[in-house]
Order: structure tokens, then sequence, then C-alpha cells
């Protein structure tokens, strides 16, 4: 059996495992695990900072399909932060026997997919509903996006880095005036905007800072927001009232921006994204002895949250599952009431779950790897990594910025304030994702799978800590286009 503390958390991590040991030699001892079978286990002791998340406390991982060999390999997950002393042993028999295939489809959970790749699981249509419904989602709870966030606001608002964002800017401009480079028109572009409160303040501070040095780039500028939601968008306008006559709304996904930018290639100056990559659809894979598994997932409501999310809704169990997917073509209002149909709405995500099992690569498609990034080369990138680790594989993340960079103008940059892992080796000391928060699906994205990216469209990615804010996870990308 293999033991791994995958976190930093120096106060619960000794006794904690002391107690994961202590309850697999008890069960054992009582013949409820074969010791030929607990020598197969990879026990991972994982820290879940994240309150709101798609575990429970044990999960038990097989590698292959459910319902495979008693002595096949198997991953168990304990959420050091979730778990209960009392209840570990039960924890532990009820998640090793359901994956061995010993629970009856429907006997303690109702599955709502088929298993999938993360970033093809409903998970993501939840996220989707809530960013289209944010207004509903926010008038039911009674706060705003930004405080549900840690500190209960967004590292993007700091008036300091905005600051310094602008005036960086502001020298690039300045000197690519001196050589006779600046276009007369000066494009920039925000993609998700929020309430546009962001975007209102780099344009205050920048249209002072043309006025104070008399260089008249601010009328010069075009100011792109740009995000999927129209009616995001349409709630962004009134915080950019003064400067709205710069400014145009697009509607674009922001995994392809370029598709509804075409007509702006290698125009852009300054392309800048806060807290958006954390936000698209990902997936993981794990290394174990050498060779490489997709982690696959089928989303999932505990039984009796179910029955209480049903009882609610007066809904049979048996029409839950349409009623989900009903919820997640029409929206809330399918129900007889919009409070209602929301009620629903946050019930099912709040107890949604995902189980995992391993799947191996070569087993699969081709396509399952994002494009350019085949077995070959991604055993080079982990060659000094662990040999035993999971990561993320930031699909989403590296798409939008392979079809965000050729949207830049030579000398422009991308610059994205977001939670990013920079070192595959951090990811033996800390959990990363996914969490929830409030209605939204949260992801570190991987920094050494986006740098790759980046250089084989021809840009350096460069990782600086945000310094404004002590204690913060933000990380600052930001590119050069090599020579």
């Amino acid at each position: 059996m293999i033991l791994q503390i995958n976190h930093l958390q120096k106060s619960p991590a000794a006794d904690t495992a002391h107690d994961v040991i202590d309850a697999l030699l008890t069960l054992l001892e009582s013949g409820q695990l074969e010791a030929g079978q607990l020598a197969r286990f990879r026990v991972q002791l994982d820290w879940i900072q994240y309150r709101s998340n798609f575990r429970e406390a044990v999960i038990a991982v097989p590698f292959g399909k459910c319902g495979g060999e008693p002595s096949a390999p198997l991953d168990l997950h304990i959420n050091t932060r979730q778990m209960s002393r009392e209840s570990l042993a039960t924890e532990i028999v009820k998640a090793i026997s359901g994956c061995r295939g010993n629970r009856p489809e429907g006997v303690d959970r109702i599955p709502l997919e088929d298993f999938c790749s993360f970033r093809s699981s409903i998970a993501w249509e939840f996220n989707r509903l809530y960013w289209h419904r944010l207004a509903d989602w926010e008038h039911a709870t009674g706060r705003g996006y930004e405080q549900a966030l840690p500190g209960g606001k967004s590292d993007a608002h700091h008036p300091e880095a905005i600051a310094d964002g602008v005036a960086d800017f502001w020298t690039l401009l300045q000197d690519m005036e001196k050589r006779g480079q600046l276009p007369g028109e000066i494009f920039v572009m925000e993609i998700g905007v929020g309430l546009g409160k962001r975007a209102a303040l780099w344009l205050d501070r920048f249209q002072a800072l043309d006025q104070q040095r008399n260089t008249n780039y601010y009328s010069r500028l075009k100011f792109l927001l740009g995000d999927y939601s129209l009616a995001t968008l349409e709630r962004s306008r009134p915080a950019l009232a003064n400067h709205l006559d710069l400014c145009s709304f697009v509607v674009l996904d922001a995994l392809n921006p370029i598709r509804s930018l075409s007509f702006l290639r290698h125009k852009l100056l300054h392309i800048h994204l806060t807290n958006v990559y954390d936000n698209l659809p990902d997936e993981e894979l794990a290394r174990r002895d050498g060779k490489l598994y997709l982690v696959q997932v089928r989303a999932y409501l505990p039984n009796a949250e179910a029955e209480q999310i049903c009882r609610g809704a007066q809904i049979s169990l048996g029409d839950l599952s349409r009623s989900v997917n009903r919820l997640l073509e029409i929206g809330p209002d399918f129900f007889a009431s919009r409070e209602q149909g929301i009620t629903f709405w946050q019930e099912v995500w709040k107890a949604l779950r995902l189980e995992e099992r391993l799947v191996s690569v070569e087993e699969l498609p081709a396509e399952t790897l994002p494009e350019g990034l085949g077995l070959t080369r991604l055993d080079e990138i982990l060659r000094d990594a662990p040999s035993d680790v999971r990561f993320h594989l930031s699909t989403g993340a590296i798409e939008s910025l392979r079809n965000t960079l050729p949207l830049l103008r030579p000398r422009g940059y991308l610059q994205v304030q977001d939670i990013f892992v920079t070192d595959l080796n951090d990811y033996r000391t800390g959990f990363y994702g996914p969490g929830k928060v409030d209605g939204s699906i949260v992801n570190w994205v991987n920094g050494a799978l986006l740098r790759e990216a980046a250089e084989r469209a021809g840009y350096d990615l460069h990782f600086a800590p945000f310094r404004y804010r002590p204690g913060s996870h933000t990380s600052v990308l930001y590119t050069t286009q090599r020579e």
C-alpha cells in the first residue's frame, strides 16, 4: 500500500494518517478487506480548501471500468478536512464496495450521465447556466458573485495593480510612437467583463495619465469588452458610462475569441482577462507507475439529497434526471414558478458530486488530448515531474490562449490574472480543484502546459506573483513575442 499526503497543512496530517492506517488495519482484521487488495491501494490524503466541492469525504477511484477485477489497483482519496474519524471505516468500505461493481444502480446515488472526460461533464452545463442567469442566482442569494470570492472581492479591482498596468501600457505606446510603430487606432480588449468595474477603473486611470502627460492616446482608444453572455455585457454598461463612446460590447466565446473578432487579427495591442481561465472546461490526467490515465467522471446526486430535492420540487425520483436536463436546456422558468426553479437549481448544484475512474490514455482516441499535445510531447514535459502525479490538462485555457494570441499586434501582449500551477511538482502538495464558488466551477490552471502552447505559437509566457494583496493566490501571466 502506498500512502501519500498531498498537502502541507501540518496540524491534521499526522493524526489523519494514523486514523486512516488504523481504520484500514481494522477492516483487514475484521475480514472486510483482503491483504492482497490492501497491498494494491494508493491512499491519497487530500485537504480540499473549497468548502463546496464535488467529492464525498472518501472516494475510491478504480483503474479501468467499474466492475473490474477485485485485484485491480485502486486510488483511495480521503478529504482530511471533511472526514470523520468515527465513520471513516464505514465510508472506506462503502467507497470500495461501490466502485468494485457491488453497488446496485440507484441504491445510494442517482447518476445524471455516463462516464466521460470532465470537460464533457454535465457539471459544465451548470457552470454555463450560472453565467447566463447570474442575476437570478444573485437575487436569490442576496449577494453578488464577488462577495462569494475569498476575501469578498476580486483582485481584478486592486487600484495599485490597475495603475501599474496602465503605466506599463502607456510606456509601450510612447516607445512605439517614438519608433513610428503606433497605429492611429489603439485596440484594447478585456474578456470576461463582470460588472465592468475593472474596465472602468482602467479607463479612468488611463484617461488621467494621458491628460497628465498630454499624449492624446485616450481619444484614439478602441476598447472592446467581450463576454459570452449578452446579459452580462448589458449589466456592465452603467459602470462605463463615462467612456461609452470608446467602448464596443462583443458577445464572444472565451474559448475562441478570434471566431467573433477575425477582422481584428494582428490589431490588438493589449488583451486582459481576470479569473476566466480557471472557469473554462478542463480535465485531468494521472500518471501511475509511468503510465498515463485520463480521469473520467460521472455526475450524480446522493440518494438522501435527491429525495429531499424531489420533495421540495414536488416531483418523483424517477423524474429527477429529466427535470435536471430541462433545467439546463431551458433554465429555472420551466417550473411552475421561477422561484421554485431557482431553488431546484441551487439545491441540485449544492448536492452534485462526481465519481471517478482512471482509463489508460493508450486505450482512448488520439483527440482525447489537446491539439498539439501528443503522448510523446507529454512525456517530454513530464520528464522531471513526479512518477505518480495527477494534474490538469487545462484544455479550455490552452484552447483560449491559442485562439487569442493571433489577435495581438506585433509588440502587443496578453495579460491574465488567475490561479496558476507553474511547477508540476506542486500538484503533489495541494488540491487545485475542481471546486465550487457559488454556482460556478473553479479550477487552477496548468501553467506548464500553457507555456508549451504559447511556445508553439511563437510566444514566451512569464508568471509574476500578484504582490498587491498579501496572501493572494493570484498570479499574473503575460506574454512576450519571440524574435
